[in-house]
């Protein structure tokens, strides 16, 4: 828990405190660690360890079934997509899961972007694309 002044992690087989010294905290998200987090600090570089969301899909092969409903509604492909989105990603990455071209997954999100279901944010040189509130209330009473 953050409170303004410091980062409070409750870990009550370990108690202390440990001060940055002005050499920065460097955040490492992990498929592995959880459901708790690690902390790692002097002598080394301070460090957290915390658990990433979404981690029950990292290793899933094709793309997620898409409701029956949603996708009479969108159509399937649409569907597909927007079920993916339920976590942040990018074209390639879409087109990839989805056995489809990074084209057709661009137009799809394009459709769902403008329909106010999808939105894309730039990270860098990628466009990270994720459900809008309307998007994931659409996709929740579908399923």
């Amino acid at each position: 828990m953050w409170n303004g002044e410091q980062l409070i992690i409750d870990r009550p087989w370990c108690a202390g405190s440990a001060h940055l010294y002005g050499d920065g905290l460097v955040l490492v998200p992990s498929a592995f660690y959880w459901p708790s987090v690690a902390v790692m600090s002097a002598p080394y570089q301070s460090m957290v360890v915390y658990p990433v969301q979404g981690v029950g899909t990292l290793w899933e092969q094709g793309p997620p079934p898409a409701p029956d409903a949603l996708a009479a509604l969108i159509g399937r492909s649409r569907a597909q997509i927007l079920t993916a989105l339920a976590e942040p990603t990018t074209t390639s990455s879409l087109a990839r899961r989805m056995s489809l071209s990074a084209g057709a997954v661009s137009q799809h999100l394009g459709v769902l972007s403008a329909g106010g279901l999808a939105v894309g944010r730039r990270l860098g040189k990628e466009v990270v694309y994720r459900r809008t509130p309307t998007g994931d209330a659409l996709a929740s009473t579908a399923a």
